[in-house]
């Protein structure tokens, strides 16, 4: 039995499947659109910017006096200073008994010189001393003898005046060879080399062996009892450092804080840097401070005025105006304040900028004026140096 295709029922099914493909076609790419969609407007910021809390971090600003402060560069230098060597004569060095950090006594032997020589010419110069007061011993005894043959007119006044002035030339050449003598023994007496006070030996700066001359340095002697410290300060501080001003010092070497007062201050400022000479000095009897090292001195100079207190990181200044955030309200307001001064690590400003306010730290760099902001505050103080 023969089927035949009815041709309308077939063209309705084809129909039927491509309309079905189409519909399944549109909706993938309309999900597909949607999810697209989503995607691309769920990142986007439907807030304005204006209404966006920034984050900031703020500290407290703290009300603290300012007072201008001068700060000098010194240096502590040894009440006495000796550089012990040779003075008059040259030669090797022979011994040398001390080594640095050696305490030693007045008088006490450093060094020594080889000196043969000096020696050798000392005791002929000796000996020729012992020779020619012998000569003048004879002489003064021939004149007396022939002075006393003048009455009987044995002799002439003319023999008499001669063997007279023989006696006073050898009595000349006999002080004469003393002076050398005494300058020989000075040169002996140079080869051995004394601690010329009681102290300690900072230097030494010569060895057993080395050939020194006269001026050369063998060892270097410092009396550390009492030291000075030494400044040179700009002429317009004159008036600020009279005899007795008192000083606060920071010893670098040994981390210290003292107070000390002004010694001496020199009546006129050096030609060429217009700087005036200051000395302060300090009793040490322990010898704990090393000399030669450096000083930190710290001086208040006039009126205390009253100031706020902010940290550096907090403002941006142009000229004398410092520009800070302050935060009211959760609402940042840039203010401005005058600048009184800047010291440790903070600015001093006028009171416009009242003790208390929440001015910002971190975040200020993006901050707009009259900008949201959500504030946390950090506890914060100035550093002890400005107390």
């Amino acid at each position: 039995m023969t089927h035949s295709i009815d041709p309308v029922a077939h063209a309705t099914q084809r129909r039927f499947g491509a309309t079905l493909v189409i519909l399944v076609a549109v909706a993938v790419v309309l999900v597909a659109g949607g999810l697209l969609y989503i995607r691309a407007t769920g990142d986007t910021n439907k807030v304005a910017l204006t209404d966006l809390l920034r984050p900031v971090t703020t500290v407290t600003a703290v009300e603290h006096p300012y007072q201008p402060r001068r700060r000098y560069v010194g240096t502590v230098e040894p009440w006495l200073q000796a550089k012990v060597g040779p003075q008059m004569v040259a030669g090797y060095v022979d011994t040398v008994l001390v080594r640095p950090g050696a305490q030693v006594k007045r008088g006490e032997v450093i060094a020594t010189l080889d000196c043969r020589s000096s020696s050798a010419t000392s005791r002929a110069v000796a000996a020729q001393a012992r020779a020619l007061d012998a000569m003048r011993e004879a002489s003064v005894k021939e004149a007396t003898r022939v002075s006393s043959l003048l009455d009987g007119k044995f002799v002439s006044e003319n023999e008499v005046d001669l063997k007279k002035a023989d006696a006073a030339s050898k009595e000349a050449q006999l002080a004469a060879m003393q002076a050398q003598m005494m300058s020989s023994s000075l040169q002996v007496d140079d080869c051995v080399l004394r601690a010329p006070f009681d102290g300690e030996v900072a230097e030494r700066t010569s060895d057993p062996g080395a050939f020194v001359r006269p001026g050369s340095s063998i060892a270097t002697v410092v009396d550390r009892h009492l030291v000075r410290i030494t400044a040179d300060v700009p002429e317009d501080d004159f008036a600020n450092l009279p005899v007795g001003a008192e000083v606060r010092v920071h010893l670098l070497s040994t981390n210290r804080d003292l107070v000390a007062k002004v010694s001496r201050r020199a009546p006129s400022a050096d030609v060429d840097t217009r700087t005036v000479h200051v000395e302060l000095d300090l009793d040490d009897p322990g010898r704990t401070i090393p000399t030669w090292t450096t000083a930190e001195l710290t001086l208040e100079v006039g009126t205390p005025v009253a100031a706020t207190v902010i940290p550096l990181v907090s403002a941006s200044v142009h000229g004398s105006k410092a520009t800070v955030y302050t935060v009211v309200d959760g609402i940042a307001h840039a203010t401005r304040a005058r600048l009184i001064g800047e010291r440790d690590g903070v600015y001093f400003v006028e009171p416009s900028l009242p003790p208390g306010t929440a001015v910002v730290t971190e975040g200020r760099g993006l901050l707009n004026d009259k900008d949201k902001v959500t504030a946390t505050n950090v506890a914060w103080k100035p550093d002890a140096k400005v107390e």
